[in-house]
């Protein structure tokens, strides 16, 4: 009876459960691991944000309050607006070029036996600081052909098509029978065939004279033709030497062109041989002897990668040497997913391997396209170790972007809160890029 009494007899009130989260985890336990984590983020993120702010509405001392006149200094002030259209030309090619060679490297990669090595290689960069790739492409870019690789290369490619002159600097000697004119140098008195030239010219080092150039030697006359020497009137060492007179250590102009001039027009060329010497046919007789401007043309030095034309897409450049690696490696793992099925099925039904690339694969690679570009977007809207690496002096305000105008501004010339402002400005255009990452991640992961 007891027993049944009591099996009949209402439970008492349960005792409180301890709540706990989705997990299993109580949420006390939780906040307190998440609490040095928000500490951290509220010193290093939310406070710097808060004080740029606050410190934007002040001048330059932080005790006048300016009001909004530190953000109408970004649209009045030209170094400000030079920083701006150069961070839209970041934003536009840096990503893009960037994301299209690494879409490249890794759907070519796929298909090579040593394609892991390329990937390596391509990557590499990327364990390279920002501070070590500007210092490597300043040296690429030096416009010194003998010191910066780019225009190495490029002088050897132009050199390979418009040799240029041996004798830049060559130009006559004292008592020489030249004038100059308009570049090129005249003989002052018409020449006669059967009576040899000479042509002396100075300011040629040694060591710039072609390998195959030989010792001079005085022309010998010809019936009915006009020869001469044209050679270097210098030998070293005061007193040693004739002038007007090839000498036993003076070497001719090999290939230098001469030309035979009469009323303005040229009736005779020859070039000049090993040892100076050169014939010109009967019709030069009478003529005035002329050495071309182009014998004089300076060699080529190559492009001016750092100059005020060329230094964004420069720098540019570099950054998409060190990003496009990364790129490739997300895209590959982006390719690694995608079905093999369809990319046969299109080959099946007689799609061509680009029309398989653009219309299967690309469209499947989509969302991962999508985050490298947005990814590296946000990245160049910060790019400052790069610029103010690679740009030397003379063009830095051409290649100035935000971040090193917030810089220049805060630390050069001393007017934080205008440095302050554009820092406020670049968050604000940041945060729509993350906005948009965000919203695309969460509707990729209802799917």
């Amino acid at each position: 009876m007891a027993s049944a009494a009591a099996a009949g007899a209402p439970s008492g009130p349960a005792a409180p459960k301890s709540r706990r989260s989705v997990t299993g985890t109580r949420k006390v336990v939780a906040a307190l691991f998440l609490l040095p984590a928000l500490v951290l983020l509220g010193a290093l993120v939310l406070y710097p944000i808060g004080y740029s702010l606050v410190r934007s509405l002040y001048d330059s001392s932080g005790d006048q309050f300016a009001g909004f006149d530190n953000y109408q200094a970004l649209f009045t002030d030209d170094g400000i607006r030079t920083a701006l259209k150069n961070n839209v030309i970041w934003v536009v090619f840096a990503p893009t070029v960037s994301t299209a060679l690494g879409l490249v490297f890794a759907v070519l990669t796929e298909r090579v036996r040593w394609g892991t090595a390329f990937k390596l290689v391509v990557f590499m960069p990327m364990a390279i600081s920002m501070l070590a790739a500007g210092i490597i492409f300043r040296l690429v870019y030096d416009q010194d052909p003998d010191k910066g690789v780019a225009n190495a290369v490029w002088v050897g490619v132009h050199d390979s098509f418009a040799q240029a002159s041996a004798f830049p600097k060559a130009h006559p000697g004292r008592e020489s029978p030249l004038v100059g004119q308009g570049g090129a140098f005249v003989t002052k008195d018409p020449v006669k065939a059967g009576t040899p030239v000479a042509l002396p010219m100075v300011g040629v080092a040694p060591d710039q004279f072609p390998d195959d150039a030989k010792r001079a030697v005085t022309a010998r006359p010809e019936p009915g033709k006009v020869t001469g020497t044209v050679w270097q009137d210098f030998t070293r060492g005061k007193g040693v030497g004739k002038l007007g007179a090839p000498d036993a250590t003076e070497r001719g102009y090999d290939g230098m062109r001469i030309e035979a001039v009469k009323d303005g027009k040229v009736v005779a060329s020859a070039k000049a041989a090993g040892d100076g010497t050169f014939t010109l046919p009967a019709s030069a007789d009478g003529a005035q002897l002329r050495l071309p401007a182009a014998n004089f043309k300076e060699a080529y030095n190559g492009v001016d990668w750092l100059g005020p034309a060329l230094v964004t897409p420069a720098i540019i450049g570099s950054y998409v040497w060190m990003w496009a690696g990364f790129a490739m490696v997300l895209i590959a793992a982006g390719l690694a997913g995608v079905p093999r099925e369809l990319l046969e099925q299109a080959r099946v039904d007689g799609a061509s391997e680009w029309q398989v690339f653009r219309k299967v694969t690309v469209p499947l690679l989509a969302p991962v396209l999508a985050v490298v570009t947005v990814t590296l977007m946000i990245n160049v809207l910060k790019v400052f170790d790069l610029v103010y690496i690679i740009a030397p002096g003379s063009s830095q305000d051409d290649a100035n972007v935000l971040a090193l105008e917030l810089y220049r501004k805060g630390f050069s010339e001393g007017r934080p809160g205008v440095a302050s402002a554009i820092a406020v400005f670049l968050l604000l255009l940041v945060i729509p890029v993350m906005l948009f990452n965000i919203r695309r991640l969460r509707r990729e992961g209802r799917r």
